[in-house]
This record gives C-alpha cells, structure tokens and sequence, in this order.
C-alpha cells in the first residue's frame, strides 16, 4: 500500500492531553511578552541583580566622604594608684574610683592612589554591565515567548486541518461501507480508509498533546493558573509588523546586550588595574578632633581639640603589590579575549540567522505552490477513481499529500515569522520591536 503515514505530523513539534472543549483565552502575543517581562522568575532575578549593583555602587561612592566617629568609656577603678611625677605638695591624693574619657575624630582621605575614583568607576562600569545583562533576559525571554506562540499555533492549525480532514477520511467510510455490502468495491478497499481514519486518530491525538504541553509551558512562563488555554490569533503571527531585515552582523555590534555588556565589564577590568597600582602610593588623609577625660578627684581635660595630617605608606606592599597588578592585568586580558570570542559566535550566529531567514521564505513560496498542486492533484485523481481509472490507493495517498502539503504551508507561514524574530535577536534589535525599554 502506498499510503504515506500521517504519524509524521509529530516530529514538527516537540512533544505532552488538550481539554479542548474548555473556553481559550485570546492573548496578543505582546501582551504576553509585557507580561513575561513583568511576571517571569529570570526577569525577576536580572533586576535584582542590576539592584545590588546599584547599592554596591552606592556604597563604594560612600568611601569618598569623611569619616567621623565618636568613641566614649565609662571604666570603674578599683583602688587606684596614682604617681603624680612633679610635686604636688605634702598633701595626700584621693584615690579615684572612675574614669571618663570621650573622643570625636574627623578623617577626610585626600589621596589615595586614586583608588577611590578607580573604585566608583570600576562599580559604575559593572552596574552598566549588570543593566545590559538585564536586558539581555529579557530579549530572551521574549524569544521564548513568541517561538511558545509560534509552535501553538502550528498545532493548533494543525488540529484544525486533522479534523476537517478526519470529517471527510470518516464520510469515506460511511460510503465504501455501503459501496462494499452491494459488492462494488472490494473489502480491502474499505479496510484502508478505515486504516487512515486510524492514522488520523493518532496524529490528532499527538497534535492534542503537542498542543497541551506547549500552552503548559507558556502559562507557567506567564505565571497564568495552569488551567488556562491560550488561543494564538493567526494576526499575531501572519500579519506581523515587518521592518528593514538585516543583511550583516553591524547591527549586533551596535545593539546585542551581551556585547555590551561584556565592553563595560572589560572597562571595569582597567580601572582594577588602575586601583591595584595606586597601591604604590600613600595614603593622605586632613585629620581633626576632639578629647575629653575625666579622672575623678584627679584631673579633668576638657576642649581639647587636634588637627593635622595622617600618612601611612605600606613599604613592603611596593613589592608585594607587583603580583597583584599582574592578576589584574591577566584578568583584563581575559575579558578582552572573551569579548573577541563573543564577537567571532556573534558573526556566525547572524549569519546562520540571515541563511535560515531566506531559507524559510523560499521554503514558504514552494509549499504555497504545493497547496495549490495536492489540491489539484487530489481533484484530478478523485474523478478518475468516480470514473474508474485509478484505485483507493491512489485516491487515498492524494488525500494524504493534500492534508500534509496545508500543514506544511501553515508551518512554513510561522516559519518565516519565527526566522525572522530569531534574526532580530541575533542582531539585538527584538527590544526595538516590543519596546523593552519602557519596561
């Protein structure tokens, strides 16, 4: 028999049972990328990200400001002793049972190497960092969104096509039935259009699962009751807004998060080699404050003001210090290269994109025409099985090229529409089609 297989619907899709008499919800496909942005746990994550960085720039630009500190003891003496060394007459001194003392200290840094500075840019270059990475999430999970959407309405098309041609496959039945109990047709002839009726049955009911597991995914994505069945609007996906396509890997250079990303952390890595050389230097710093003791019976100082200015230089740190500048360097180099490497994955991922895109559109124009031509072929060969010139083998494979050429042409449809959001995502332009930034 030469009846091809409709099993083969399955490997369009990856594969998980569809309660499809429950009530869909239409979702426009960016109302579900906004809402993945704002519910989804990986988006969730990348701000908070960006917020610790943020706070740990925060803190770094503190260690510019003074430092002021209040220190005060209040001790209790047990029989103390005191020795004053000049004469203090023939009188002898009470011993004290309590000792006050009360200090204010103000330091303002005034050099250090420039490490302070280094220090806020080499933060500030990491938040920037941290805030492109973001982003990038989000270009991804938008991806992830709309190949959900795409692969759903693959299936859903395609359950549509199944059960229309099911409709049909079962009328086929119903009259071979009759055409065999008045001896027309023989008996094999009825088995094989039960057999597809079959072979329909079950491409259905993988298609149905298809169906399940794909809207299950993009509920949990969406944080949506796991109950929801979501409707994908053929508009969404085949009247998409089109603009400029790319042709080279410029716009990724220009616009690709995790380039950028990978610029400013290379930034940071110069200004760590600027910070572990300012160990070289001493640290210079206004020093200012205030004192008050009290050892009672004995002596008060009160008012005692100080100022003046502190120096510290660490003299074995300026040869320890020479392997630290070393790591920092070798670390610099190493982001360096990464961004290189990214760079070389970065061509090669636009291209692969730009050649899928064509393909898919050339793809699109042949299974158009082989809509046109099943359809025509399956006419053709119905009336010369009506007139008796061809046999139920080959009435039934017309049937089945027809059914399997409408869901190629269907498939092929989304296709174009996925190549072509995955080539914006490689050229990092998706943001500027659902306005990532205003989220």
């Amino acid at each position: 028999m030469k009846v091809s297989s409709i099993i083969f619907i399955g490997g369009f899709f990856f594969g998980i049972t569809s309660i499809n008499a429950q009530e869909k919800t239409n979702l426009k496909l960016e109302e579900a990328i906004q809402l993945a942005w704002t519910k989804s746990n990986e988006v969730s994550l990348a701000n908070t990200k960006v917020e610790t960085k943020k706070q740990e720039l925060q803190s770094v630009k503190n260690n510019q400001y003074p430092d002021l500190k209040i220190t005060g003891q209040y001790l209790r003496l047990t029989e103390a002793t005191v020795d004053l060394q000049f004469n203090a007459g023939a009188k002898a001194l009470p011993a004290p049972d309590q000792l006050l003392i009360g200090q204010a200290s103000l330091k303002v840094p005034v050099f250090a190497g420039m490490k302070i500075q280094n220090g806020i840019k080499l933060q500030d270059n990491l938040f920037q960092a941290e805030n492109a990475m973001a982003s990038k999430t989000k270009e991804d999970i938008a991806m992830r969104v709309i190949n959900y959407y795409a692969n759903l309405y693959k299936t859903q098309r395609t359950i549509e096509l199944l059960k229309e041609n099911q409709k049909s496959a079962e009328q086929r039945v119903t009259d071979f039935t009759a055409l065999e109990k008045n001896g027309i047709i023989p008996r094999n002839d009825l088995l094989k259009s039960q057999l597809q009726v079959s072979k329909i049955q079950l491409s259905l009911d993988e298609a149905i699962n298809n169906e399940t597991i794909i809207n299950y995914y993009l509920v949990t994505l969406l944080k949506l009751p796991t109950e929801t069945k979501i409707k994908v609007q053929e508009s969404d996906l085949i009247n998409f807004p089109k603009n400029s396509v790319p042709s080279d890997e410029q716009p990724a250079f220009e616009n690709r998060k995790d380039l950028q990303a990978i610029q400013y952390q290379e930034k940071a890595t110069q200004y760590n080699v600027s910070m572990a050389k300012g160990d070289y230097y001493p640290n210079v710093a206004l020093v200012g404050g205030y004192a008050a003791l009290n050892l009672n019976n004995i002596i008060t100082l009160e008012n005692a003001m100080f100022f003046g200015v502190g120096l510290s230089y660490d003299i074995s740190g300026i040869i320890k210090n020479g392997t630290q500048v070393k790591i920092a360097e070798s670390k610099a180099l190493e982001v360096k290269n990464s961004e290189e490497l990214l760079k070389d994955n970065i061509r090669i991922q636009v291209q692969q994109a730009i050649t899928n895109y064509d393909l898919a559109q050339k793809q699109d124009v042949v299974y158009n025409q082989a809509v046109e031509q099943a359809t025509e072929n399956y006419r053709i060969v119905k009336d010369k099985y009506e007139n008796g010139l061809s046999d139920t083998n080959d009435l039934l494979e017309a049937d089945v090229e027809q059914l399997k050429s409408k869901i190629s042409e269907t498939i092929a449809k989304v296709d174009v529409i996925q190549k072509y959001y995955e080539l914006l995502s490689a050229t990092g332009q998706l943001s500027q089609t659902f306005n990532l930034s205003k989220i």
